[in-house]
């Protein structure tokens, strides 16, 4: 009966609208039907447009040499359509389906595969592409090139991330944070922190640790490895290592840990760029301060 439907693609556009969540709850929960219930799956993706896509469909696209399905989950497929995750994908040529129901985090922890192929998360660790063997020396060589950097990022930033490492998935960015391919992704975190009788213990062992990836052909990166090799110590390199940090939790669907102190390194940049020096902002001092107070009391003298 569904195979009928889904030959008829309004209707089964009107069905999948109203039963989506149904399926998706099926392939988290009936293990014996998983199979027949992916291929009633429909997603958008960066080739469809506005329409929808089956995993079939999707199989049948597949370039070659492709050897698993990618998709990203978040919030929206804006949201999805400008991410960094899937910039080395579209630059390949992959094509990445957008999961944007809460409910498809839950199903593809079930849903590993689809016709042989593995489904691979892009905002997860683990996110390897095929590369030939002068694409492996480049990146042996960048590798070693750019090795004083990561372990400066890393001690900068302490245990706010696992591991510094070069990235393979992003061509534009400078940067973003990855989680643990067992581990929740950003957008799970997300779900979970607004369920209001989450188990707090539960989120602690959950929550992966993040990894920061680093896209050693972005100007930025390139100067700043610059003035890290000129002087590590520098105040404005451990800034920007700090700015980079929070600006790649929020492109890469996280939330600020400390907006007050991102907030504080974005006005010392706009200083620098405005040419206004710190010592401008002078603090109200004891004197002054003392002083108002003195006048303050004897005003209210006068009113008694």
């Amino acid at each position: 009966m569904f195979e009928e439907l889904a030959e008829n693609k309004d209707d089964y556009k009107k069905f999948y609208e109203q039963f989506s969540k149904n399926l998706k709850l099926g392939i988290h929960e009936d293990s014996t039907n998983r199979k027949k219930l992916a291929e009633l799956l429909r997603y958008r993706s960066t080739k469809s447009g506005e329409e929808f896509t089956s995993l079939k469909d999707y199989v049948t696209r597949m370039k070659e040499g492709q050897k698993d399905i990618y998709y990203i989950t978040g919030e929206s497929v804006k949201q999805l359509e400008s991410s960094p995750f899937i910039e080395s994908c579209k630059k390949r040529g992959y094509e990445v389906l957008f999961m944007v129901d809460p409910i498809d985090e839950y199903a593809m922890q079930q849903l590993k595969e689809f016709e042989e192929k593995k489904f691979v998360c892009l905002t997860k660790d683990g996110v390897k592409f095929e590369e030939t063997d002068e694409e492996k020396k480049k990146k042996e060589e960048l590798k070693a090139s750019f090795e004083s950097l990561t372990k400066l990022i890393k001690e900068i930033l302490g245990d706010k991330v696992e591991k510094v490492v070069l990235s393979e998935r992003i061509v534009n960015s400078p940067c973003i944070l990855v989680t643990g391919e067992y581990g929740w992704s950003a957008n799970m975190e997300r779900i979970m922190k607004a369920q209001a009788l989450r188990d707090a213990s539960t989120s602690s062992y959950m929550v992966s640790k993040k990894t920061m990836e680093i896209n050693p052909n972005h100007s930025i990166v390139k100067e700043l490895k610059k003035k890290a090799d000129e002087d590590k110590s520098d105040k404005t390199v451990k800034d920007l290592v700090w700015l980079l940090f929070d600006t790649s939790l929020l492109t890469s669907g996280f939330s600020l840990d400390d907006p007050s102190g991102y907030a504080e390194r974005i006005h010392r940049m706009i200083k620098l760029g405005l040419s206004i020096d710190d010592s401008d902002d002078v603090p109200m001092t004891t004197t002054e301060e003392s002083t108002e107070e003195i006048s303050g009391e004897s005003k209210m003298e006068e009113v008694d």
